[in-house]
């Protein structure tokens, strides 16, 4: 078996997610993308091509949020601006990542922020 890096192996976990789940009008998907310093989310409706909200770390009103509490203030964030957008029910893309950490930080608040998923 050929070696593969941690990326590589994230990528196809990641193809093998975004084959069964898709974002619709009515459910947009909520992508995740994580990297060592940061934390961002987005809410896509993929039917339409489109950015529905956003919301990262590296956001201006989140600046001097440290790294440990950064995912629970970009879930919140990130459902805020959904909730503004006329988003209530959103289908989770973990993006490849493990589901725990940061990634299950950031959907525990957006669930407590008002996003089903």
């Amino acid at each position: 078996m050929a070696t593969r890096s941690r990326e590589q192996a994230r990528l196809r976990r990641h193809r093998r997610v975004r084959a069964k789940v898709t974002g619709s009008q009515a459910r947009p998907r909520l992508a995740v993308y994580r990297s060592n310093r940061s934390i961002s989310a987005q809410v896509i409706d993929d039917a339409a091509g489109h950015t529905v909200a956003a919301a990262s770390s590296l956001d201006k009103s989140l600046a001097k949020v440290k790294r440990r509490d950064a995912p629970a203030a970009v879930g919140k964030l990130l459902a805020e601006r959904a909730k503004k957008a006329d988003v209530e029910s959103v289908v989770f893309d973990r993006g490849g990542y493990l589901f725990h950490g940061r990634v299950k930080a950031l959907a525990d608040a957006a669930r407590e922020g008002g996003l089903r998923f």
